[in-house]
């Protein structure tokens, strides 16, 4: 069974995309930028959109019926090195105790406004 999650992203129809694909135990979550996707509009600061990004993040999965908790991949996209600091204890207070595998680039976005992208993959645990 596929299902595919949207935020309603005018970016999801222009570019052909889902917020998060579930496939049988599996979701995948698009990277996801900081926009408040009610209002498009983003935050200033890069803690706020990491924020942002880790809402929305956890809107799609649980639209899929997973939680953060199954997050087994996450890739962190952030456009400058010292954002690097600034964000580290904001994903470790969300995946902390999780401890996904990770990785976290520094390069550039689409938009000049977009400081991270956050990617994740899920795997269902066992009830």
């Amino acid at each position: 069974m596929r299902k595919l999650i949207s935020t309603g992203s005018p970016f999801e129809k222009t570019a052909g995309y889902s917020r998060a694909v579930v496939q049988g135990d599996w979701c995948f979550v698009s990277g996801t930028t900081g926009y408040d996707y009610m209002t498009m509009t983003m935050p200033e600061s890069v803690e706020e959109q990491t924020r942002a990004c880790l809402a929305t993040i956890v809107a799609a999965l649980e639209e899929g019926g997973f939680s953060l908790a199954d997050v087994v991949r996450a890739h962190y996209y952030v456009t400058d090195q010292d954002y690097v600091d600034r964000v580290f204890p904001i994903l470790g207070e969300a995946f902390g105790d999780i401890r996904p595998a990770a990785t976290m680039i520094v390069c550039k976005l689409n938009k000049p406004e977009m400081k991270i992208e956050i990617e994740v993959t899920a795997l269902r645990r066992p009830a």
